[in-house]
């Protein structure tokens, strides 16, 4: 049955859905190579700001996350906020379990690198709020719970972020006699990053559904309107990789040993965080769509904060900025890789939830 459904999907799928690993291996492989061989390209790049924040960035996270915004549901997010369940699993995954094995592992793996170490702890604490809801959307999970996850883990960071790597680079190393390390970044320069990165496509996801139902009514608004806004999710993700990879792109390929020492720790904390959420979800008796969004929530994290607090802390050439940089290079592909993953689950685990109409890629 799954095979027949697969190849009714597939026929279905556009091109650019079908061979999405293909272009997005294409991309960092673009970026990588604008960044080596463009002179200036990254400052050029980085110069564009509106303050802190880089705008190419910004465009592409924007373009990438509205029209998956534009698809939730909002109606229902009253009914999402009522799933304590669900929130309390997230929130344990996302502030206590996540945190604490990203320290872990930095410590086990980069124990004689404290630059490298301080940059992967520091992105162990940003928790996603961007690319998260697009890798949701691909696995076909809940848009309104990863909005409401998001949403919630936007306020968590912005209040315990300073708090967090307070305790993770001071308290917790000299209770263990290890190394320690200070973390100073205001919660205004983290709430800014999430206003931006999260409220402005928020707000235009909401207001697009609000009036375009009051309108046109909810069956144009979902059948004419979001497929032809669909696309844009996913060249604004292109777009997005390219500007980061061709941004950090002479550092990444300038130092190959620091790529592979900070990659393994992330690739061994991306299986067992989504793995391990996705695993306890299911024995807690979660729909696939609901603990789909849980796992994704718990294994991404924000890099684009994490490039930004390292940089303005410990400056644009450190060894913290360069973990930070690597980490798109390894969350890319592994992420794309989970989609795969949880859809082969789905059938596996919830064949009762396999229907040709949730089962593309994108829907």
């Amino acid at each position: 049955m799954s095979t027949t459904v697969d190849d009714h999907v597939a026929a279905k799928l556009s091109t650019l859905d079908r061979y999405l690993p293909l272009w997005i291996g294409a991309a960092m492989a673009f970026g990588l190579l604008l960044g080596r061989m463009v002179p200036d390209l990254d400052e050029s790049l980085d110069r564009i700001k509106i303050d802190t924040v880089s705008l190419p960035i910004a465009i592409g996270l924007l373009a990438m996350m509205y029209p998956v915004l534009a698809k939730v549901r909002y109606r229902r997010i009253g009914d999402e906020l009522a799933d304590r369940r669900s929130l309390g699993l997230s929130l344990i995954l996302n502030w206590v379990v996540g945190p604490l094995l990203m320290f872990t592992l930095a410590w086990i793996f980069l124990a004689d690198l404290p630059e490298l170490r301080t940059g992967l702890i520091i992105v162990g604490l940003a928790r996603c709020i961007a690319m998260v809801l697009i890798w949701n959307d691909l696995a076909c999970g809940s848009r309104e719970l990863a909005a409401v996850l998001v949403a919630v883990n936007s306020l968590f960071q912005i209040v315990m972020y300073s708090v967090l790597g307070w305790f993770y680079l001071t308290v917790l190393p000299d209770w263990l006699g290890l190394d320690t390390q200070s973390l100073d970044v205001s919660m205004w320069a983290i709430a800014k990053s999430v206003l931006i990165f999260l409220g402005i496509p928020l707000l235009a996801g909401f207001l697009t559904r609000t009036i375009g139902e009051a309108r046109k009514g909810t069956e144009w608004y979902e059948q004419r309107f979001l497929p032809r806004i669909g696309p844009i999710a996913l060249y604004g993700l292109l777009f997005t990789i390219v500007v980061l990879f061709a941004l950090q792109g002479e550092r990444i390929t300038s130092n190959p040993l620091d790529v592979v020492r900070v990659a393994l720790p992330l690739l061994v904390y991306f299986a067992l965080m989504w793995g391990g959420s996705f695993f306890v979800g299911h024995r807690l008796g979660f729909p696939y769509d609901r603990n789909t969004s849980i796992a994704f929530t718990a294994a991404g994290n924000n890099f684009e904060l994490a490039i930004a607090v390292s940089i303005a802390v410990f400056g644009v050439t450190s060894g913290q900025a360069l973990a930070g940089t690597i980490g798109p290079l390894v969350e890319v592909p592994v992420l794309v890789a989970l989609v795969y993953a949880s859809l082969w689950l789905r059938r596996r685990w919830y064949p009762e939830d396999l229907t040709d109409e949730h089962s593309e890629l994108l829907r």
